[in-house]
């Protein structure tokens, strides 16, 4: 496991100083140059965001080229949630030491995860005080939904998700939405009709905006 995590930034486009972090967590068996394209699509929406999207800890045991978070065999609750765990302090010294070098705190955070690293940012951003003023999750999943209620933190979450992927089913989104919104937070969803486990035009622009409201302080819970 690395001893620290780095991945590629992109400054922002105002090209003033940074007034908000957009970190982007990518999926198991990618790595940051997967992600940080999204930070291309968005920065004139984000004008005054940097971003930057850090590979995961460990070198992907399905793909050597790529990294994961954590390993997984399968879609076991008990596995991910040791997963998460485990690679959660490593997250969050990555996520203190990019705010500190811009000289922000942690309310100037938003956190946008794909799969795996979806997994992460529901999982670490809600734990983090002061927490992220949005997460937006990518065809990914809640672990440990039943510990949702506990987080000190409950910022607005977005959701996009494939109804036609196969790694990780679209019921996963509708039982993170519900688990997340019985727990207090604002939660908005999308369903991707027709989409597998990956990322349309549609899914990028409404994340975008997402993330835009939530800089903004104008996010809110929808469906």
């Amino acid at each position: 496991m690395s001893e620290k995590l780095d991945g590629p930034r992109l400054a922002p486009a105002s090209g003033g100083p940074a007034e908000y972090l957009v970190v982007l967590v990518h999926g198991y068996g990618a790595d940051g140059k997967d992600l940080i394209a999204l930070g291309n699509h968005w920065q004139d929406m984000l004008p005054t965001a940097a971003f930057v999207a850090p590979n995961g800890p460990q070198r992907c045991d399905g793909n050597p080229m790529g990294y994961q978070w954590f390993a997984i065999t399968r879609l076991d609750p008990d596995e991910m949630t040791r997963g998460v765990e485990s690679a959660a302090p490593l997250l969050n010294e990555f996520l203190d030491a990019e705010l500190a070098s811009h000289g922000l705190d942690g309310s100037r955070l938003a956190l946008v995860g794909f799969s795996q690293g979806t997994m992460m940012s529901l999982h670490v951003g809600p734990r983090r005080v002061p927490g992220p003023v949005g997460i937006l999750g990518y065809s990914g999943a809640l672990v440990a939904p039943e510990k949702a209620v506990d987080a000190p933190s409950k910022p607005p979450v977005m959701l996009v998700h494939g109804d036609a992927d196969d790694m990780v089913p679209v019921a996963a989104m509708h039982g993170a939405a519900g688990a997340l919104a019985d727990a207090g937070f604002g939660v908005r969803w999308h369903v991707a009709r027709g989409v597998g486990h990956g990322i349309d035009p549609e899914g990028l622009a409404l994340g975008g905006r997402f993330i835009a409201d939530c800089l903004a302080g104008t996010a809110h819970a929808a469906q």
